[in-house]
């Protein structure tokens, strides 16, 4: 069984950075696929970055391709996001979750992934 927990999340300015982790519980975190999503009011939860299980392979939103890096550590089982030149457009409820299908590459798709954490809230003021 796998939990995720994110944590990070806050109210900042635009242009600043913010550093989102989350931390998974249970043995088998290190073989999945992971990845961080977001959902502002009104709109549909979308794929923000993603990551393959050991690490080598990402994939990220055209909206946040050079400011947003995706990491992760296995053997601490956590997943990072960290997020650089906050724009206002990124606040959203941030989520990071987990495919178990145990396949080997990236992730995209929102119904691929069967494990979610709470969330976190992201605020960028202008």
């Amino acid at each position: 069984q796998v939990r995720l927990v994110e944590s990070g999340g806050g109210l900042v300015q635009a242009g600043d950075s913010l550093r989102l982790s989350c931390a998974a519980s249970g043995r088998t975190f290190s073989r999945y696929a992971m990845g961080w999503f977001r959902q502002a009011p009104g709109k549909e939860r979308e794929v923000v970055a993603a990551i393959n299980w050991s690490g080598d392979s990402t994939y990220y939103a055209d909206s946040v391709k050079g400011r947003f890096t995706i990491s992760r550590d296995n053997a601490k089982n956590t997943g990072d996001l960290q997020m650089n030149s906050l724009k206002a457009e990124d606040t959203a409820v941030y989520y990071c979750a987990a495919d178990r299908s145990l396949h080997t590459g990236v992730e995209v798709r929102t119904t691929a992934y069967d494990v979610w954490g709470q969330g976190t809230q992201v605020t960028v003021s202008s």
